[in-house]
C-alpha cells in the first residue's frame, strides 16, 4: 500500500511519546514492504533540522518538514474566546502545509492519508479535494479530556474558566474529526470504546510495540535503588505530577531514606524544575541516551492525574524491565496487573508506601520488574501490531 502520514511533529528523533509512537508505526509499515511518505509540522516546540535527519530514514520515508508557527498570539486567542473554534486546532492551519500537501496527492495516489494526532484533521476536508485514498484518524489521546482534566485540577478562577474554553471547542471538533475520517485508529483500547460509541466509521485499537532486541535489560547493583522520571516537561501533566509528587512524597522519603536519589530528565524543563535545589534531587534536563537513562534508574514513579491515552514511557520503563509506580490514570490503556507487574498509588501514603516496599524488599523490584518485561514481550510485540493495522487498512480499502 501507499500511505502517507500527516504528523504533528517530526516522527524523527523519537525522543518523546509521540514521535515514539508515529515512527513504530512508519518503521514498522516500510519494514512490512508498504511505501510511506512523512509531511510534518516543523514548530518551535520540536524544531528539528532537516540536514540532521539521517540520509537512510530520509530516502525510506520521503521525510518532509513544513514550518509551522505554533506560537500562542495574544489577538487570535482573545479572539476565539467568542468563537466555537479550537485554538488548539487553529494553529496548526497554515498556507504552507496545505500548498505541500496539496502537490504531494496530487503527485501520488495515496490509498491511505494517516492523520497522527487530531490537530492534523484540519486538513481533511483537503485531502478529500485532491485524494481518494481512505483517511484514518490515528488518536493517541481522547484529547478534550486531557484538558477537561488540567482544567479540573486547576484552582485559578479565570485560568479555569478559559482551561475549559479551550476543552469545550476542542471537543467539538474532535467529535467532528471522528465522524470525518474513514476510520479510526485509537492507542488503546478504551478510547476505542469511546470513538466506536461515537460514530459507525470503522474503529480499532493499535497501542505502541517494541521490537524487544531494542530494549536491553540491566541489572540492580546498588545499595538503595533510584527513583527517576522521564517524559516531554513541558507537557502540564507531567510539570503537575512532578511538582504534585516533590510536595506531597519526596520530602518524607528522603527523611526515611537519606541516600535515595531521583533523577528527573526530559525535553524543555521549566524555569521552576531548572532551579530546584533538593538534596539528592537531580534535574537532568534532555538526556543524550535514553536508554544509558533507563539502564541507570531503577523505579520509574508515574503521578499523572491528568492526561488521556497511553503512556509511551511506561511501555518503555516495563520493556527495559523496570519497576513502575503510577497512578491508576498514568496506566490507562495499559494491559498490565495491578502488583504483578506493575504497582498502583493514587494517593501520596500509596507512593511512599510502594517505593518503600521496592527499597526494603528487594525481591519485590525484581519480580514486579521481570514480570512487566515478560508482559511487554508477550502483549506489545511490534509485528503483531503492525500486522492488526495492515488487516484495518485492508478493511477500509476494500
Amino acid at each position: 500500500m501507499r500511505i502517507l502520514f500527516l504528523c504533528n511533529k517530526s516522527p524523527w528523533p523519537s525522543k518523546e511519546g509521540g514521535p515514539i509512537a508515529m515512527n513504530m508505526l512508519i518503521e514498522g509499515l516500510i519494514g512490512a514492504g508498504h511505501q510511506v511518505r512523512v509531511l510534518a509540522v516543523n514548530s518551535f516546540k520540536y524544531n528539528i533540522k532537516p540536514g540532521d535527519i539521517p540520509q537512510d530514514y530520509s530516502e525510506k520515508t520521503g521525510i518532509e518538514l513544513i514550518d509551522v508557527d505554533l506560537r500562542v498570539k495574544a489577538y487570535p486567542a482573545f479572539k476565539n474566546l467568542f468563537t466555537s473554534n479550537s485554538y488548539h486546532v487553529e494553529r496548526f492551519i497554515s498556507e504552507s502545509f496545505t500548498a505541500r500537501l496539496t502537490e504531494v496527492l496530487k503527485e501520488t495516489d495515496y490509498d491511505i492519508v494517516q492523520l497522527e494526532m487530531v490537530m492534523m484533521a484540519a486538513y481533511i476536508n483537503v485531502i478529500r479535494s485532491h485524494s481518494k485514498a481512505k483517511i484514518v484518524l490515528r488518536a493517541h489521546n481522547i484529547e478534550h479530556l486531557i484538558w477537561e482534566r488540567v482544567a479540573g485540577n486547576t484552582s485559578n478562577p479565570l485560568k479555569k474558566w478559559y482551561l475549559r474554553h479551550l476543552a469545550r471547542t476542542l471537543k467539538i471538533f474532535e467529535l467532528n474529526a471522528i465522524r470525518s475520517a474513514d476510520g479510526v485508529a485509537a492507542i488503546t483500547g478504551k478510547d476505542a470504546e469511546f470513538f466506536s460509541s461515537l460514530t459507525k466509521k470503522p474503529v480499532t485499537a493499535i497501542p505502541f510495540g517494541i521490537k524487544p532486541g531494542d530494549y536491553l535489560v540491566s541489572g540492580f547493583t546498588k545499595t538503595i535503588p533510584t527513583i527517576f522520571i522521564i517524559g516531554s516537561m513541558n507537557w502540564i501533566p507531567n510539570q503537575e505530577g512532578v511538582r504534585w509528587f516533590l510536595q506531597n512524597v519526596w520530602t518524607d522519603l528522603h527523611k526515611q531514606y537519606p541516600a535515595l536519589e531521583f533523577h528527573i530528565a526530559g525535553r524543555e524543563m521549566p524555569s521552576w524544575m531548572k532551579n530546584l535545589a533538593l538534596d539528592h534531587v537531580f534535574v537532568e534536563g534532555e538526556v543524550p541516551d535514553a536508554s544509558a537513562f533507563f539502564a541507570a534508574n531503577d523505579i520509574m514513579i508515574v503521578p499523572l492525574f491528568s492526561g488521556s491515552g497511553i503512556r509511551i514511557k511506561v511501555i518503555e520503563a516495563m520493556a527495559y524491565g523496570k519497576t513502575v509506580v503510577s497512578t491508576s490514570l498514568g496506566t490507562e490503556g495499559i494491559m498490565c496487573t495491578r502488583g504483578e507487574n506493575i504497582l498502583i498509588a493514587d494517593l501520596a501514603c500509596e507512593f511512599f508506601e510502594m517505593i518503600s516496599v521496592c527499597i526494603e524488599h528487594p525481591e519485590v523490584l525484581r519480580k514486579t520488574a521481570s514480570n512487566a518485561r515478560k508482559l511487554i514481550e508477550t502483549t506489545y510485540d511490534r509485528k503483531k501490531i503492525i500486522a492488526e493495522l495492515e488487516g484495518f487498512y485492508t478493511i477500509l480499502t476494500s
